[in-house]
């Protein structure tokens, strides 16, 4: 499957659920198939994209779903076991493998080798990890994710769709999921 059909197979499935995608590619083919308010769409900060969900995870009762890529994982593996131990069952982490380094060119990943993210997200106390290639896999397993913190590698061809760049500000993409996600958030214990 293609990374752009994965991304829609998932938003096909959303209604209010805050999305956070990796930078370049990946956050282009979202704008192109679904753009929302509730899409938070990472310009700059590569490795970054599951700490932040996580981050939002904790601060909200809405779900939280992840566009990772493997490269990206790879540079902050420490989110795995971070998300591992804080366990947030509203959020859904979906790796999207393509086993490179797809927007900064093409280059082989690790897990084009001996690594496997899935082990490494079990191994980290991670309980359910599922593993997918097609688009119904991924339907199913995506459904299957809700209510349990759940990290999803779905193996995508290399390669990157022919969409435009994201033709919002960051100012204004930050703008206006803060105030999609606002009114959501946890009271606190303090």
């Amino acid at each position: 499957m293609k990374r752009i059909e994965a991304i829609r197979c998932v938003m096909e499935e959303l209604d209010g659920e805050l999305v956070v995608c990796n930078i370049g590619y990946p956050s282009r083919e979202l704008y192109s198939v679904r753009d929302r308010d509730e899409n938070f769409y990472m310009l700059g900060s590569m490795g970054l994209a599951s700490s932040i969900g996580l981050g939002l995870a904790l601060s909200t009762k809405k779900r939280v779903v992840v566009f990772d890529g493997d490269g990206s994982l790879l540079m902050n593996l420490g989110s795995l076991v971070t998300i591992a131990n804080q366990s947030p069952p509203n959020l859904t982490l979906i790796v999207l493998d393509n086993e490179s380094y797809s927007t900064t060119g093409g280059q082989p990943s690790y897990t084009a080798g001996k690594t496997s993210l899935a082990k490494m997200a079990r191994a980290a106390g991670i309980d359910n990890v599922l593993e997918v290639k097609s688009p119904e896999e991924l339907k199913s397993a995506f459904n299957e994710s809700k209510g349990k913190t759940s990290v999803i590698i779905a193996k995508v061809e290399k390669g990157n769709a022919d969409v435009p760049i994201i033709p919002l500000s960051p100012y204004w993409i930050k703008k206006r999921f803060m105030k999609a996600a606002k009114g959501n958030r946890v009271q606190s214990q303090v």
